[in-house]
């Protein structure tokens, strides 16, 4: 019995309904497959964390987690607290303490969704967005000055160094070579930034000599944007920035049919640390215990996980269920359907339990 220790961090808003409905769907897989066992520890860390202790996650909280296999994440983010203090005082933390610097967006159409582009059916889009996820636009380097007066100055300086930009443009290519197309879009905005994105396009250039099986080009951000509505089929594999993937990535879910199926999974590719994966449609407080969250991205996820942790077999058959799932109109609101969070997560767990060897 292979014996995978997972940490769980439900954190915010709805990561406390998309979490545990992941957890139960995981479980059903481990009874399923026969052959490995999840042992789950819960932390009740986030924002609730924060007004009852004045920390988003304990001091030791990087201690503690280095002893799993992965982390299984939620959401983070509060209505009443400032947005700085959840995403730096957890995920960002978390992120950055153990290194996570790949960030892994896939995007697909799944059956039974409708893209809101007109001209793409189920099928037509399989991209991976591949976001440095450690330094650039949110190193958090920077400062305020002269508060309060007309003269305030705010800086917020992006970083970025050859060691950072060359292992993201690596694991960039090293995917666009396992993938059938071997098609790789490098996202900068090298004719307006004319240091930090040069210098990504030079490192693109230097990378991409290992990678001779690899078909590369370089787009601009803005044109990136209307590139991934306008010619959808154009594209396989993106790198981009910290920040540019961020944006590029939350417009690849909308274009899937909503953020609620859009999955991530935040990559130690060294595998020093573990690593954390969870869905990008944060905490959405505003439909938070109402029961209509959408789990899709949550199970996504999950099956993410399952790979990294050399499940594949059990991730193939998870995500066959939740296309066989959507497929038959089991859907929320996001997505056109009535379904709530619990009914989409027993049909998948049925799909699960029936499915054949």
């Amino acid at each position: 019995m292979r014996r995978h220790r997972i940490a769980a961090i439900p954190a915010d808003g709805i990561g406390k309904e998309v979490i545990p409905a992941g957890l139960e769907v995981l479980r059903a897989l481990a009874e399923r497959d026969g052959g490995f066992a999840l042992d789950v520890e819960d932390f009740p860390w986030g924002s609730d964390y924060y007004r009852a202790t004045g920390r988003m996650m304990p001091e030791d909280g990087l201690e503690t987690l280095k002893g799993f296999d992965a982390i299984f994440f939620g959401a983070v983010g509060d209505k009443d607290l400032p947005d700085d203090i959840t995403l730096w005082g957890l995920r960002l933390k978390i992120c950055q303490g153990f290194d996570q610097y790949a960030n892994i967006r896939p995007t697909r159409v799944l059956p039974g969704l409708t893209s809101p582009l007109r001209a793409v059916n189920p099928g037509d889009i399989d991209w991976v967005i591949v976001r440095e996820n450690s330094e650039g636009e949110y190193a958090g380097h920077g400062g305020r000055a002269h508060r309060g007066h007309p003269e305030e100055i705010a800086t917020e300086t992006a970083i970025f160094t050859r060691v950072g930009v060359t292992r993201i443009m690596r694991t960039a290519f090293r995917i666009a070579a396992s993938r059938p197309r071997k098609l790789l879009t490098v996202v900068t905005k090298s004719n307006a930034q004319r240091h930090g994105m040069v210098f990504w396009d030079e490192i693109a250039a230097e990378v991409a000599r290992d990678f001779p099986d690899v078909t590369w080009d370089k787009e601009l951000v803005d044109a990136m944007a209307a590139r991934m509505v306008r010619k959808p089929g154009s594209i396989d594999t993106v790198v981009a920035t910290n920040l540019h993937a961020d944006i590029l990535s939350d417009l690849a879910g909308a274009v899937a049919g909503s953020l609620g199926v859009a999955p991530t999974a935040n990559l130690d590719p060294e595998r020093r640390h573990p690593s954390m994966f969870e869905p990008i449609h944060g905490s959405a407080f505003d439909i938070a215990g109402k029961g209509i969250a959408n789990p899709v991205a949550t199970f996504w996820t999950a099956a993410m996980m399952l790979e990294h942790l050399g499940e594949a077999p059990a991730a193939r058959r998870l995500m066959t269920a939740v296309e066989q799932v959507c497929a038959d109109g089991v859907l929320t609101a996001d997505v056109g359907g009535r379904a709530m969070t619990a009914e989409v997560t027993a049909a998948v767990v049925a799909a699960i339990k029936g499915a054949n060897a």
